[in-house]
Protein backbone atom coordinates (compact mmCIF):
# COMPACT_ATOMS: atom_id res chain seq x y z
CA UNK A 1 0.00 0.00 0.00
CA UNK A 2 1.49 3.34 -1.06
CA UNK A 3 1.34 6.35 1.25
CA UNK A 4 1.31 10.07 0.46
CA UNK A 5 2.00 13.22 2.43
CA UNK A 6 -1.09 15.41 2.13
CA UNK A 7 -0.74 19.11 2.94
CA UNK A 8 -3.61 21.59 3.25
CA UNK A 9 -2.22 25.14 3.23
CA UNK A 10 -4.52 27.69 4.83
CA UNK A 11 -4.14 31.30 5.85
CA UNK A 12 -4.00 30.42 9.55
CA UNK A 13 -2.97 26.76 9.76
CA UNK A 14 -1.24 24.15 7.64
CA UNK A 15 -2.77 20.71 8.08
CA UNK A 16 -0.91 17.59 7.10
CA UNK A 17 -1.62 13.88 7.06
CA UNK A 18 -0.38 10.55 5.79
CA UNK A 19 -3.01 9.08 3.46
CA UNK A 20 -2.91 5.83 1.55
CA UNK A 21 -4.28 5.05 -1.90
CA UNK A 22 -7.55 3.80 -0.40
CA UNK A 23 -8.21 7.19 1.29
CA UNK A 24 -7.36 5.95 4.77
CA UNK A 25 -5.82 8.69 6.93
CA UNK A 26 -2.99 7.22 8.98
CA UNK A 27 -1.71 10.29 10.81
CA UNK A 28 -2.85 13.90 10.98
CA UNK A 29 -1.73 17.17 12.52
CA UNK A 30 -1.62 20.93 12.04
CA UNK A 31 0.68 23.86 12.79
CA UNK A 32 0.51 27.62 12.40
CA UNK A 33 1.06 28.71 8.81
CA UNK A 34 4.65 29.91 8.33
CA UNK A 35 5.13 33.60 7.55
CA UNK A 36 7.55 32.98 4.66
CA UNK A 37 7.87 30.69 1.66
CA UNK A 38 11.11 29.27 3.02
CA UNK A 39 9.34 28.47 6.27
CA UNK A 40 6.61 26.65 4.35
CA UNK A 41 9.13 24.65 2.32
CA UNK A 42 10.98 23.73 5.53
CA UNK A 43 7.73 22.64 7.15
CA UNK A 44 6.79 20.28 4.32
CA UNK A 45 10.35 19.00 4.15
CA UNK A 46 10.49 18.23 7.87
CA UNK A 47 7.25 16.27 7.69
CA UNK A 48 8.62 14.28 4.77
CA UNK A 49 11.67 13.35 6.85
CA UNK A 50 9.39 12.12 9.64
CA UNK A 51 7.65 9.72 7.26
CA UNK A 52 10.21 8.31 4.82
CA UNK A 53 7.70 5.75 3.53
CA UNK A 54 5.76 8.33 1.49
CA UNK A 55 6.07 8.24 -2.30
CA UNK A 56 4.62 11.65 -3.16
CA UNK A 57 3.31 14.94 -1.84
CA UNK A 58 -0.24 16.20 -2.49
CA UNK A 59 -0.96 19.85 -1.71
CA UNK A 60 -4.16 21.84 -1.39
CA UNK A 61 -3.77 25.62 -1.36
CA UNK A 62 -5.66 28.86 -2.07
CA UNK A 63 -5.45 30.58 -5.42
CA UNK A 64 -5.76 29.54 -9.06
CA UNK A 65 -3.22 26.75 -9.50
CA UNK A 66 -1.85 25.96 -12.95
CA UNK A 67 -0.66 22.49 -13.98
CA UNK A 68 2.94 23.68 -13.84
CA UNK A 69 2.55 24.77 -10.22
CA UNK A 70 2.19 28.53 -10.55
CA UNK A 71 -0.42 29.98 -8.19
CA UNK A 72 -2.30 32.91 -9.72
CA UNK A 73 -4.84 35.26 -8.21
CA UNK A 74 -4.65 36.48 -4.62
CA UNK A 75 -4.98 34.93 -1.18
CA UNK A 76 -4.09 35.44 2.47
CA UNK A 77 -0.60 34.11 1.64
CA UNK A 78 1.01 36.49 -0.88
CA UNK A 79 4.28 34.54 -0.87
CA UNK A 80 2.79 31.53 -2.67
CA UNK A 81 1.91 33.74 -5.66
CA UNK A 82 4.88 34.13 -7.98
CA UNK A 83 7.37 31.34 -7.27
CA UNK A 84 6.64 27.84 -8.53
CA UNK A 85 6.01 26.13 -5.20
CA UNK A 86 5.39 22.76 -6.84
CA UNK A 87 8.75 22.72 -8.58
CA UNK A 88 10.60 24.04 -5.54
CA UNK A 89 9.21 21.27 -3.35
CA UNK A 90 9.76 18.55 -5.91
CA UNK A 91 13.39 19.58 -6.32
CA UNK A 92 13.97 19.81 -2.56
CA UNK A 93 12.33 16.47 -1.72
CA UNK A 94 13.15 14.47 -4.83
CA UNK A 95 9.51 13.39 -5.03
CA UNK A 96 6.59 14.03 -7.38
CA UNK A 97 4.36 16.84 -6.11
CA UNK A 98 0.73 17.64 -6.96
CA UNK A 99 -0.89 21.01 -6.22
CA UNK A 100 -4.48 22.15 -6.66
CA UNK A 101 -6.86 24.86 -5.45
CA UNK A 102 -8.44 24.03 -2.09
CA UNK A 103 -12.07 24.14 -3.28
CA UNK A 104 -11.19 21.92 -6.25
CA UNK A 105 -9.57 19.49 -3.83
CA UNK A 106 -12.78 19.45 -1.78
CA UNK A 107 -14.62 18.57 -4.97
CA UNK A 108 -12.17 15.79 -5.77
CA UNK A 109 -12.72 14.30 -2.31
CA UNK A 110 -16.42 14.00 -3.09
CA UNK A 111 -15.66 12.42 -6.48
CA UNK A 112 -13.26 9.91 -4.91
CA UNK A 113 -15.13 8.70 -1.86
CA UNK A 114 -18.03 11.08 -1.26
CA UNK A 115 -21.47 11.97 -2.56
CA UNK A 116 -20.25 12.79 -6.09
CA UNK A 117 -18.84 9.29 -6.55
CA UNK A 118 -20.24 7.66 -9.67
CA UNK A 119 -21.95 10.88 -10.82
CA UNK A 120 -21.05 12.76 -14.00
CA UNK A 121 -22.12 16.36 -13.39
CA UNK A 122 -21.88 17.86 -9.91
CA UNK A 123 -21.28 21.30 -8.40
CA UNK A 124 -19.58 21.72 -5.03
CA UNK A 125 -20.23 25.02 -3.24
CA UNK A 126 -17.90 25.79 -0.34
CA UNK A 127 -19.22 28.46 2.02
CA UNK A 128 -16.87 30.21 4.42
CA UNK A 129 -15.54 33.74 4.68
CA UNK A 130 -16.31 33.86 0.96
CA UNK A 131 -17.92 31.43 -1.49
CA UNK A 132 -15.86 29.10 -3.65
CA UNK A 133 -16.45 25.75 -5.23
CA UNK A 134 -15.69 23.21 -7.89
CA UNK A 135 -17.25 22.00 -11.12
CA UNK A 136 -17.30 18.30 -11.92
CA UNK A 137 -17.98 17.69 -15.62
CA UNK A 138 -18.26 14.12 -16.89
CA UNK A 139 -16.65 12.98 -13.64
CA UNK A 140 -13.62 15.25 -14.10
CA UNK A 141 -12.60 18.57 -12.60
CA UNK A 142 -13.40 21.49 -14.91
CA UNK A 143 -11.01 24.38 -14.25
CA UNK A 144 -11.99 26.69 -17.10
CA UNK A 145 -10.01 28.77 -19.60
CA UNK A 146 -8.65 31.09 -16.88
CA UNK A 147 -8.47 28.59 -13.98
CA UNK A 148 -11.57 30.22 -12.47
CA UNK A 149 -14.03 27.37 -12.92
CA UNK A 150 -16.01 27.03 -9.70
CA UNK A 151 -15.40 30.59 -8.48
CA UNK A 152 -19.10 30.96 -7.78
CA UNK A 153 -18.52 33.76 -5.28
CA UNK A 154 -17.95 36.20 -8.15
CA UNK A 155 -21.53 35.70 -9.36
CA UNK A 156 -23.40 39.01 -9.24
CA UNK A 157 -26.89 39.15 -7.74
CA UNK A 158 -29.19 41.93 -6.44
CA UNK A 159 -28.53 42.94 -2.85
CA UNK A 160 -31.12 43.58 -0.15
CA UNK A 161 -31.88 47.10 -1.40
CA UNK A 162 -33.05 45.69 -4.73
CA UNK A 163 -31.46 48.60 -6.59
CA UNK A 164 -27.79 47.61 -6.48
CA UNK A 165 -25.77 44.49 -7.12
CA UNK A 166 -23.15 42.61 -5.17
CA UNK A 167 -21.22 39.37 -5.42
CA UNK A 168 -22.53 36.11 -4.03
CA UNK A 169 -19.58 36.05 -1.62
CA UNK A 170 -20.58 39.47 -0.31
CA UNK A 171 -24.16 38.35 0.33
CA UNK A 172 -24.27 34.59 0.94
CA UNK A 173 -21.00 33.72 2.67
CA UNK A 174 -20.68 33.22 6.40
CA UNK A 175 -18.50 36.31 6.42
CA UNK A 176 -21.39 38.29 4.91
CA UNK A 177 -23.73 37.03 7.63
CA UNK A 178 -21.29 38.18 10.32
CA UNK A 179 -20.88 41.57 8.64
CA UNK A 180 -24.64 42.03 8.39
CA UNK A 181 -25.27 41.27 12.06
CA UNK A 182 -22.36 43.46 13.15
CA UNK A 183 -23.87 46.38 11.24
CA UNK A 184 -27.33 45.76 12.68
CA UNK A 185 -25.93 45.74 16.21
CA UNK A 186 -23.33 48.45 15.62
CA UNK A 187 -20.44 46.28 16.80
CA UNK A 188 -17.10 45.22 15.31
CA UNK A 189 -17.13 42.09 13.19
CA UNK A 190 -14.45 40.48 15.35
CA UNK A 191 -16.85 40.60 18.31
CA UNK A 192 -19.12 37.95 16.82
CA UNK A 193 -18.98 34.82 14.66
CA UNK A 194 -21.35 32.64 12.71
CA UNK A 195 -21.84 30.08 15.45
CA UNK A 196 -22.77 32.80 17.95
CA UNK A 197 -25.25 34.32 15.51
CA UNK A 198 -27.16 31.05 15.19
CA UNK A 199 -27.16 30.60 18.96
CA UNK A 200 -28.50 34.12 19.46
CA UNK A 201 -31.18 33.57 16.83
CA UNK A 202 -32.26 30.37 18.60
CA UNK A 203 -32.52 32.37 21.83
CA UNK A 204 -34.87 34.85 20.14
CA UNK A 205 -32.61 37.64 18.86
CA UNK A 206 -34.64 39.31 16.09
CA UNK A 207 -31.64 40.89 14.33
CA UNK A 208 -29.91 37.52 14.05
CA UNK A 209 -33.11 35.80 12.92
CA UNK A 210 -33.65 38.33 10.14
CA UNK A 211 -30.01 38.18 9.04
CA UNK A 212 -30.08 34.37 8.89
CA UNK A 213 -33.32 34.41 6.92
CA UNK A 214 -31.74 36.78 4.40
CA UNK A 215 -28.60 34.61 4.33
CA UNK A 216 -30.64 31.53 3.37
CA UNK A 217 -32.53 33.54 0.72
CA UNK A 218 -29.27 34.60 -0.95
CA UNK A 219 -27.93 31.05 -0.80
CA UNK A 220 -31.07 29.73 -2.48
CA UNK A 221 -30.94 32.43 -5.17
CA UNK A 222 -27.38 31.53 -6.13
CA UNK A 223 -28.13 27.81 -6.08
CA UNK A 224 -31.17 28.33 -8.31
CA UNK A 225 -29.01 30.23 -10.82
CA UNK A 226 -26.30 27.56 -10.76
CA UNK A 227 -28.88 24.83 -11.40
CA UNK A 228 -30.12 26.51 -14.55
CA UNK A 229 -26.64 27.48 -15.72
CA UNK A 230 -25.09 24.03 -15.44
CA UNK A 231 -27.97 21.59 -14.73
CA UNK A 232 -25.99 19.31 -12.38
CA UNK A 233 -27.29 16.09 -10.89
CA UNK A 234 -26.69 17.46 -7.41
CA UNK A 235 -25.22 20.54 -5.74
CA UNK A 236 -23.14 19.67 -2.67
CA UNK A 237 -22.56 22.28 0.02
CA UNK A 238 -19.38 22.35 2.10
CA UNK A 239 -17.72 24.64 4.59
CA UNK A 240 -18.43 25.08 8.27
CA UNK A 241 -22.10 25.95 7.69
CA UNK A 242 -22.68 22.47 6.25
CA UNK A 243 -22.45 21.03 9.76
CA UNK A 244 -25.86 22.50 10.58
CA UNK A 245 -28.52 19.79 10.50
CA UNK A 246 -31.22 22.23 9.34
CA UNK A 247 -29.22 23.85 6.53
CA UNK A 248 -30.71 21.89 3.63
CA UNK A 249 -34.29 22.25 4.92
CA UNK A 250 -33.97 26.04 5.18
CA UNK A 251 -32.43 26.40 1.72
CA UNK A 252 -35.15 24.18 0.26
CA UNK A 253 -37.81 26.43 1.83
CA UNK A 254 -36.30 29.42 0.07
CA UNK A 255 -36.03 27.47 -3.18
CA UNK A 256 -39.76 26.71 -2.90
CA UNK A 257 -40.44 30.45 -2.71
CA UNK A 258 -38.33 31.13 -5.81
CA UNK A 259 -39.81 28.27 -7.84
CA UNK A 260 -43.36 29.32 -6.97
CA UNK A 261 -42.76 32.66 -8.70
CA UNK A 262 -41.67 31.22 -12.04
CA UNK A 263 -44.06 28.76 -13.70
CA UNK A 264 -41.50 27.83 -16.34
CA UNK A 265 -39.03 26.63 -13.70
CA UNK A 266 -39.75 22.92 -13.56
CA UNK A 267 -36.33 21.66 -12.47
CA UNK A 268 -35.82 21.70 -8.73
CA UNK A 269 -32.19 21.82 -7.58
CA UNK A 270 -31.13 18.70 -5.72
CA UNK A 271 -28.95 19.81 -2.82
CA UNK A 272 -27.04 18.00 -0.10
CA UNK A 273 -24.11 18.56 2.23
CA UNK A 274 -20.65 17.29 1.37
CA UNK A 275 -19.55 13.94 2.75
CA UNK A 276 -16.19 15.31 3.88
CA UNK A 277 -15.48 18.44 5.86
CA UNK A 278 -12.27 19.09 7.80
CA UNK A 279 -10.16 16.56 5.88
CA UNK A 280 -11.71 17.07 2.44
CA UNK A 281 -8.88 19.17 1.01
CA UNK A 282 -6.20 16.65 1.94
CA UNK A 283 -8.19 13.69 0.61
CA UNK A 284 -8.95 15.49 -2.65
CA UNK A 285 -5.31 16.46 -3.10
CA UNK A 286 -4.28 12.81 -2.84
CA UNK A 287 -6.93 11.82 -5.37
CA UNK A 288 -5.60 14.49 -7.73
CA UNK A 289 -2.08 13.13 -7.23
CA UNK A 290 -3.24 9.62 -8.11
CA UNK A 291 -4.95 10.87 -11.27
CA UNK A 292 -1.92 12.90 -12.39
CA UNK A 293 0.82 10.38 -11.68
CA UNK A 294 -0.89 6.99 -11.86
Amino acid sequence: MKHYLAVDIGGTFVKFGIIDEQASIQKIGKVKTPKTLEGLLDLVGSNYKNYPEIVGVAISCPGAVSESGMVYGTSALPYIHGPNVKQLLSKRLGLPVYMENDANCAGYAEVWKGKARGRKDVLIVVIGTGVGGAIIKDGELHKGANLHGGEFGYMVIPNSSGTNFDTWSATAATGALVKNVAQLKNINEDEINGEAIFEMAHAGDVDCQQAIDQFYAYLALGIYNLQYIYDPEVILIGGGISERDDLIDHINEKLDEILSRFEASKIRPSIDTCEFRQNANMLGAVYGFLKEYN
